[in-house]
């Protein structure tokens, strides 16, 4: 691969636009960013993953870019851009528009080099992801009902400021400092032959591509993107970009994906796979429950691709980053008990039952001879009862399996008792 390098950088906005044909990215721009953040941003572990393998049928290895500062692996990107700035730049500021971990990558880099940042936030933002961004020194705006009013805002004043527009992706600083990652897996990792990363605008993608096909032509790498975000996989495709909804994967939920990542991926011949939004669910409780590493929905979109697509990856040497550990608590609450739901391991039961004394307790003691362990009860007596004469009973159960769960349906009916499993 030929590289037109990085010299210089991409023009302040990193609009497409401003190049009609997006530069190549080479290994030796990849190696000279590393050499460039070596220091400031933390090369993370490379670790088997031998439960994830074994599910998946393959030999799983992560690499754990949710352990960076800010939670995610947009620091690399961030901080190569930085580092990347004239002079006069560094003096005059920076602009950057997000709504989650890029605004935080920016705002540290920016910190440790002693640059002022401004990061401009949809209205929508959640507080949070606010106080984080400002924790880091930078100022933050919050403007427009969409991530796009946000970004047209952040492009007029750095128009209006003289201020330099840090792409989140669609930029050559970005995809070579996000490349970094590619080269840390297949050093400590050097028997892998296949790669997996997420896409959002495609700048992680495009940069660890190309860095790691140069590296070994040999390989397989692929893209994931959620079903309900596939914009990069229609773009490839060739079809019209068709996205929306609500996704546990908001860090990838993109439509308008970088135009220079895009090409770089057309011209590489690469495959973006796309995923259901519950297998993501289920690789981030899998990550939590089994390798005992918190993801955020975006980071766990790999390990979605290995649970997606088994025939695929079956006896491969995969590699994957967990590239984002910024999940809301509740939500990853929601996602492990969902996740126990949906893998008989509770177990929720519905009865309608006299109203005498002595039956909640013959129920009680049922469950616990069959080795299950209540963890609610609701007893709804005067308004859920279909009689003055019986009584509403939700149980939520803890059990060990299906299997479980069914020996305690069936010490119910053996009592006479109506059972609806919810």
């Amino acid at each position: 691969m030929t590289s037109r390098g990085l010299g210089g950088a991409s023009p302040a906005g990193g609009l497409a636009a401003e190049l009609p044909t997006p530069p190549t990215i080479s290994l030796a721009d990849v190696r000279a960013a590393a050499a460039r953040i070596q220091g400031a941003v933390l090369r993370t572990p490379t670790v088997p993953a031998p439960v994830i393998g074994r599910v998946a049928g393959c030999e799983a290895w992560l690499k754990l870019d949710n352990l960076q500062a800010t939670g995610a692996f947009k620091e690399r990107g961030a901080a190569n851009r930085l580092a990347l700035l004239t002079a006069r730049e560094k003096a005059t500021g920076v602009i950057a528009m997000s709504a989650g971990n890029h605004a935080q990558a920016v705002a540290r880099h920016a910190r440790l080099l002693g640059i002022r940042a401004t990061i401009v936030m949809p209205r929508f933002t959640p507080a949070t992801k606010v106080v984080r961004t400002e924790s880091w020194g930078a100022e933050v705006v919050l403007h427009g009902e969409t991530l796009a009013e946000a970004a047209a805002h952040a492009h007029a004043l750095a128009l209006r400021d003289g201020l330099t527009f840090i792409h989140p992706y669609d930029d050559p600083g970005v995809m070579a400092g996000q490349g970094t990652m590619a080269i840390e897996m297949l050093e400590d990792a050097p028997g892998l032959d296949t790669l997996i990363f997420p896409v959002g605008g495609g700048g992680l993608l495009a940069g660890c591509a190309a860095a790691a096909l140069e590296l070994n032509p040999g390989l397989k790498v692929y893209g994931v993107e959620v079903e309900g975000y596939p914009a990069m996989a229609q773009r490839l495709a060739g079809q019209p970009v068709a996205v929306g909804g609500p996704t546990i994967a908001e860090g990838i939920a993109v439509r308008d994906v970088g135009e220079r990542p895009y090409a770089l991926l057309k011209q590489l011949g690469i495959e973006v796979l796309v995923v259901p939004e519950r297998a993501v669910e289920q690789a981030v409780a899998l990550l939590a429950e089994g390798a005992k590493v918190v993801a955020e929905g975006a980071g766990a979109a790999g390990v979605a691709a290995l649970l997606t697509h088994p025939g695929r990856f079956a006896g491969k040497r995969v590699g994957t980053p967990v590239c984002g550990g910024n999940i809301d608590a509740r939500a990853l609450s929601n996602v492990l008990l969902r996740q126990l739901l949906r893998d008989g391991r509770i177990l929720r039961l519905t009865f309608d039952i006299p109203d005498r004394p002595g039956v909640l307790a013959d129920i009680s003691k049922r469950i616990s001879d069959a080795g299950g362990n209540v963890i609610e009860v609701k007893h709804q007596q005067l308004f859920g009862a279909p009689t003055v004469q019986s009584t509403e009973l939700e149980l939520m159960i803890e059990v060990r399996d299906a299997a479980q769960g069914n020996a305690i349906i069936a010490a119910m009916e053996a009592g006479d008792y109506v059972v609806r499993r919810g």
